[in-house]
């Protein structure tokens, strides 16, 4: 049967991100086209020492932290509605007390107004500061008494293993601070972003999310952040207990970067690649984008990138980590075999388009 990719926001919004048929397809660095495919975790660690917290705890401490977000966008008119504005919803959490909010890009994509509700009921205007659909991230400043701002902490995403309690906030259908829990069911997913790019390390988990819970927090039992809840699989589009989170080390590199300079540029190089054909392990240029750094440096289809900057890189997702882990702008050394010789190309990384 279809498993179709749905982004959690409750209302007229487009639903279906990307569908597939159970086949992998790999993550590319030009102009992806991807499917949830499963990667084996090879380094999960201890997470750090709870609090001991129970669930009621978590949401009793975090609930004031959690906010809904109604969006009002432009659509088409009609004679029943002349101005032809739709309304979406969508959750979010205090990022800091100067009153920015973290949610999904594709909460707010297309926002002509948005509103903020927090827990005590009381509503306040909010605009976008910057959002980046390559992570399916923004960031929105909400102009709200001081107390009521009060930020939840983001913990170390990299310290969670599979089989962890996790608490999920937020308002799907419009149901304002709903908890539910569950486990971390696995780690390090490849997810499409809006834009059609990868978001690589999501975690998965059986907590219970639906529409609306876009944007909200997934929470240790510390009370701490360890992903923005973005997406579920689902063959009915309803809530089938596997659900997807941005890892909070992406959240805080990208929205750092978005409350300094309201936008967020990402390292390009520009190929997509596969499953190498011969017995050459590494991953195969199954395509170079005209005009990218990629063709600039020499990088031609067939060959075989083997590493970056001396480090192996035997996975398409490891390739884009690598990539992702740059700067536009710098220099990269990639290792290849052409035809079976080996050689290395200097590219300078440009800035991921739009």
């Amino acid at each position: 049967m279809k498993r179709i990719l749905v982004k959690l926001t409750a209302g007229t919004a487009a639903l279906v991100l990307a569908a597939g048929t159970g086949a992998a397809t790999y993550a590319t660095l030009s102009d992806p086209q991807t499917v949830v495919r499963e990667v084996p975790v090879t380094n999960g660690t201890a997470t750090a020492a709870t609090s001991g917290l129970s669930i009621s705890d978590v949401a009793e401490r975090a609930s004031a932290s959690v906010v809904e977000i109604t969006v009002t966008t432009s659509g088409s008119a009609s004679p029943f509605d002349p101005s032809g504005a739709a309304e979406a919803q969508g959750s979010g959490f205090v990022y800091d007390t100067n009153g920015h909010v973290v949610t999904n890009a594709h909460v707010v994509d297309g926002a002509q107004s948005i509103e903020v509700t927090f827990s005590n009921g009381k509503t306040y205007d909010a605009s976008v500061v910057g959002t980046d659909p390559s992570t399916d991230l923004a960031v929105l400043d909400v102009d709200a008494p001081a107390s009521l701002v009060v930020p939840l902490a983001l913990d170390d995403s990299s310290a969670v293993s599979v089989g962890d309690t996790v608490v999920a906030i937020g308002s799907p259908f419009g149901l304002q601070n709903s908890v539910t829990a569950g486990i971390v069911s696995a780690l390090d997913r490849s997810l499409d972003a809006p834009n059609g790019f990868t978001i690589n390390g999501a975690i998965q988990t059986d907590a219970a999310i639906n529409h609306g819970n876009s944007g909200g927090p997934l929470l240790d039992l510390n009370g701490r952040v360890i992903g923005v809840n973005a997406q579920i699989a689902s063959e009915s589009g309803g809530n089938e207990g596997v659900g997807f989170a941005i890892p909070s080390n992406t959240v805080k590199s990208i929205v750092t970067q978005l409350v300094a300079d309201g936008a967020v540029s990402h390292a390009y190089l520009g190929v997509s690649v596969g499953e190498p054909q011969g017995d050459v392990a590494g991953v195969e240029v199954t395509d170079v984008r005209s005009g990218s750094p990629a063709e600039q440096a020499g990088i031609e289809v067939g060959d075989v990138v083997t590493a970056v900057d001396g480090t192996t890189v035997g996975t398409a997702q490891a390739l884009q980590a690598a990539i992702d882990a740059r700067r536009p702008g710098d220099e990269i050394r990639i290792r290849l075999v052409r035809s079976g010789a080996s050689k290395t190309v200097t590219v300078t990384l440009g800035t991921r388009p739009a």
